[in-house]
């Protein structure tokens, strides 16, 4: 009996060792391993920081491909158009109409009216669209600012103080007369360098090359300022440079970021109260000052000019052409290049030939 039991026993003791040990053996096999690092290595991922690809330099005109292709061309052409026959049309169905110099200004000051705005003195802006292509099809002309001279001045609204450098008694006689600020040579210098006198008190500074020799000295103060021919600042007829930056207009051309071949530039050429013809001839003056830096290419530089008033928020068009040359053609002679002139100009050189035939006809 003993033997029995104790045969029982020792079965039990075997069967609960044997189950002990397929439990140990079931949680370390190899494939329970391989399942806790592969889960480990996916909470390690998680952990790691996501490193961000810096861009190299983009071209513009791969930038934002899919907005560019939203955006609208802001050169606005209507010549494809009809003409309206009455004055009551939906406007973008038919083309803006062209007035003259002297009707926008008329149609400003009744919109100016004491009975509608009540600003009778009120700024004339001109609104002028360019294209600023260059020579070459892959460049565009650079911003730029400019002081364009006008003929009948008006009041601008800030204070001007001119510094003029120039050597001998008639250029500082001709710079006092013509109204320059303060007017000097080397001692002039000499009062800058020492820190007696401060450039920044004075907006613009004018030289004659007479005294560029010792100017020099000074171009690591003005930087920017120190006169130089480009900016029309170096020169030899100062009462011109003088009356240009006193009674000039200032004016800034700049390129629309998203579209490089437009060019804008907003200035103002006088009051709504000054006479129509002056008015024109300021307007005439800055168009010719612009045209003055086209580039040598085929095509239009100046594209539209809009007159505006506020508060008033009509725009009017009116034909830049007559004023300064439309197109710019090369010859097919070689490099050589001209310019194609308007009717207008064309009509006073006619004029100004019979009245030097008639003259010459009378002596």
């Amino acid at each position: 009996m003993w033997s029995v039991l104790n045969s029982s026993m020792r079965t039990l003791v075997l069967r609960q060792k044997f189950t002990i040990d397929a439990i140990r053996s079931l949680h370390t096999t190899a494939v329970c391993e391989a399942a806790r690092k592969g889960t480990r290595e996916k909470a390690r991922k998680k952990k790691v920081k996501v490193e961000v690809k810096k861009v190299g330099f983009i071209p513009h005109n791969e930038r934002d491909n899919k907005l560019n292709l939203q955006r609208e061309n802001k050169h606005v052409d209507d010549s494809w158009k009809q003409i309206s026959t009455d004055n009551c049309y939906v406007g973008k169905y038919y083309r803006w109409p062209v007035y003259s110099v002297a009707d926008a200004i008329q149609c400003h000051r009744e919109t100016h009216h004491p009975s509608m705005y009540n600003e009778p003195n009120a700024p004339l802006i001109a609104h002028v669209e360019m294209n600023m292509k260059g020579e070459k099809a892959t460049r565009f002309v650079d911003n730029f600012q400019r002081m364009a001279m006008m003929p009948h001045k008006f009041d601008h609204g800030e204070e001007r103080r001119i510094l003029v450098f120039t050597k001998g008694n008639d250029e500082i006689a001709e710079a006092r007369q013509a109204g320059a600020t303060l007017v000097g040579g080397v001692e002039l210098i000499k009062d800058i360098t020492n820190g007696e006198l401060l450039l920044t008190d004075y907006q613009y500074v004018i030289a004659h090359p007479n005294i560029l020799p010792e100017l020099v000295a000074l171009r690591g103060l003005m930087k920017r300022k120190f006169p130089n021919p480009k900016s029309e600042t170096l020169g030899t007829n100062l009462a011109e440079m003088i009356q240009r930056f006193a009674d000039g207009v200032s004016y800034m051309a700049n390129k629309d970021e998203h579209q490089q071949d437009f060019g804008l530039i907003t200035t103002t050429i006088g009051t709504l109260n000054m006479d129509a013809k002056h008015l024109e001839d300021n307007l005439c003056s800055l168009l010719k000052d612009i045209n003055s830096v086209r580039p040598k290419r085929e095509g239009r530089f100046i594209t539209r000019v809009l007159l505006k008033s506020p508060p008033s928020r009509e725009q009017l068009k009116i034909d830049a052409f007559l004023y300064v040359p439309e197109m710019f053609v090369k010859s097919s002679g070689g490099s050589q290049q001209k310019s194609v002139k308007n009717t207008k100009v064309e009509k006073d050189d006619d004029d100004e030939v019979e009245k030097k035939q008639a003259e010459a006809a009378v002596n």
